[in-house]
């Protein structure tokens, strides 16, 4: 069984930064895409920033320039460093994975138990 265990998130103020972090532990092959998600109250979840094994990135626009994801194919972990958080980022924000196992060969969709971040003066 896989399992994406998720840290960081908390309440900051506006301008300020925040860093969350995704491990995958469990058996598996490997890991294609690897990224993060938010959904707000009220809203769809949105992809926020993804990365592919290689390390290509792709961004939501509203969050380019701000925001960088990384990851860690050693130690299958990724990463959001977050940064001039507004009040907008307020979510709960979700690992997501793509994980290659000796089920689904090409690959099936993991995800995190989600994490609280709040951006408020």
């Amino acid at each position: 069984q896989v399992q994406l265990v998720e840290s960081g998130g908390g309440l900051v103020q506006p301008g300020e930064s925040l860093r969350l972090s995704c491990a995958a532990s469990g058996s598996f092959l490997g890991i294609n895409d690897m990224g993060w998600y938010r959904q707000a109250p009220g809203k769809q979840r949105e992809p926020v920033a993804v990365i592919t094994s290689g390390g290509l990135t792709n961004y939501l626009d509203s969050v380019k320039g701000r925001f960088t994801v990384s990851r860690d194919n050693a130690k299958n972990t990724v990463s959001l460093r977050m940064s001039d958080l507004k009040p907008e980022d307020t979510a709960v924000y979700y690992c997501n994975a793509i994980v290659r196992t000796y089920i689904y060969f090409r690959g099936r969709e993991f995800w995190g138990q989600g994490t609280q971040v709040t951006v408020s003066s």
